[in-house]
C-alpha cells in the first residue's frame, strides 16, 4: 500500500475516535456522590442542595477537601468513601463549622474534620442547630471546638467510636470552647470514644437533661489549660460508667474531673450513674482533685470507681 493511502486511512481512524472518550480520559470523578442517584458533584454544598429535602447519602470520596456545608432540610448521611480517608478542614460555612446542621437529622460516617478556626473562636467541626445527629468513626482534629450544638429538647446526639484531638481553647472573648459543648438537648450520649491533647475548656461539656458517656478515655497527659472531663453544668440523669481518666499536669482546673451542676441545676441529677470509672493521675503529679464534684445536692447513684493515689471520691461544692 503505498504510503499516502496508509497516512489517510490511519487520519480517518483517529477521526473515528469519539471526542467524548478522548476529554474522558482527564476528567477525574467527582468528589461528592449522592449514592441513591449515582451523580457526582464537585462541591459537597452541590450535593447537599441536590437531595434537598429527602433522605440520602453523599459518598466522600479520598482526599483532602476544602469544603463545609450548610444543611437545611432532610436527612443526609455524610459518609468516606474509605473511613479515615476522606478529610474536610481548614474553611467554615456561615463562619461556624465544616458543617452546620439544621435539618431533620444527619448522620457523619468515617470523615476526618480538621482546622477550623474563626474569629469568634467556636471554629467546629460540627455545629449542630437542630435535628438529630449520629457520628461514627469520626476524627475532629486542630479545631477550636469539635462539636458544639444549639438548643433542640426534641432530638438527641449520638458519637460511638469516634476521637477528639487538640481541640478547645479559652483563649476568646467568646469564652471557652470544647471537645463537645451539648446545648440544652434531649439525650446525649457518648461511647467508646477517645479524647486527648485538650487546648483549652472541656472534654465533655452537656447541658442536656440527659447525658451518657461510655467506655470512653480521656488521655489529658498532653492536655495544655485544660478544665473538667466531663461537665453537666445544668445537672440533668444519665450515666457516666466504664471510663478511663488520666488528667495531666498543665491545667487551667483541675480541682474536680466530673463536674456536675456547677453554672445552674436547671435538670434532677437525682439517680445519675457514677460507677466503673478508673481515673489517676500522671505519673509524677501530686495533687487532690476530687473526683466528683457536686454543686447540686441531688442523690447521685455514685458505685464503686478506681482511684489513683491523690484523688478524693466525692466533694459537695
Amino acid at each position: 500500500m503505498p504510503t499516502w493511502v496508509l497516512g489517510v486511512v490511519v487520519g480517518f481512524a483517529l477521526a473515528a475516535i469519539p471526542m467524548a472518550a478522548v476529554l474522558a480520559q482527564d476528567v477525574r470523578p467527582a468528589p461528592f456522590t449522592v449514592v441513591e442517584t449515582g451523580r457526582g458533584y464537585p462541591t459537597l454544598q452541590q450535593a447537599v442542595d441536590a437531595i434537598g429535602d429527602r433522605q440520602a447519602t453523599i459518598e466522600i470520596a479520598e482526599g483532602n477537601w476544602r469544603q463545609c456545608a450548610v444543611q437545611s432540610a432532610g436527612t443526609i448521611t455524610y459518609r468516606a468513601a474509605t473511613p479515615g480517608k476522606s478529610l474536610l478542614g481548614g474553611t467554615a460555612c456561615e463562619g461556624k463549622a465544616l458543617l452546620v446542621l439544621r435539618g431533620r437529622a444527619a448522620r457523619v460516617e468515617g470523615l476526618i474534620l480538621a482546622d477550623v478556626n474563626v474569629p469568634d473562636g467556636n471554629g467546629a467541626g460540627i455545629r449542630l442547630e437542630q435535628g438529630t445527629l449520629n457520628v461514627s468513626q469520626a476524627w475532629f482534629r486542630d479545631s477550636q471546638q469539635g462539636i458544639l450544638t444549639g438548643n433542640d429538647t426534641a432530638s438527641e446526639m449520638m458519637i460511638d467510636k469516634s476521637t477528639f484531638t487538640r481541640l478547645g481553647t479559652c483563649e476568646n472573648a467568646a469564652g471557652c470552647a470544647h471537645s463537645i459543648y451539648a446545648g440544652d438537648y434531649g439525650r446525649v450520649v457518648v461511647t467508646r470514644s477517645r479524647f486527648e491533647q485538650g487546648r483549652g475548656g472541656h472534654y465533655v461539656k452537656s447541658r442536656a437533661a440527659r447525658t451518657v458517656v461510655e467506655n470512653s478515655s480521656f488521655d489529658d497527659s498532653h492536655g495544655h489549660g485544660t478544665n473538667y472531663m466531663i461537665d453537666l453544668p445544668n445537672g440533668g440523669s444519665g450515666a457516666i460508667r466504664g471510663n478511663w481518666f488520666v488528667q495531666g499536669a498543665d491545667k487551667e482546673n483541675w480541682g474536680t474531673f466530673i463536674a456536675i451542676g456547677a453554672e445552674n441545676a436547671q435538670y434532677s441529677s437525682d439517680g445519675l450513674v457514677i460507677e466503673g470509672n478508673d481515673a489517676r493521675l500522671v505519673p509524677g503529679l501530686s495533687r487532690k482533685p476530687a473526683f466528683i464534684g457536686d454543686w447540686t445536692g441531688d442523690k447521685l447513684a455514685i458505685g464503686r470507681n478506681t482511684l489513683g493515689p491523690g484523688l478524693k471520691p466525692f466533694e459537695a461544692r
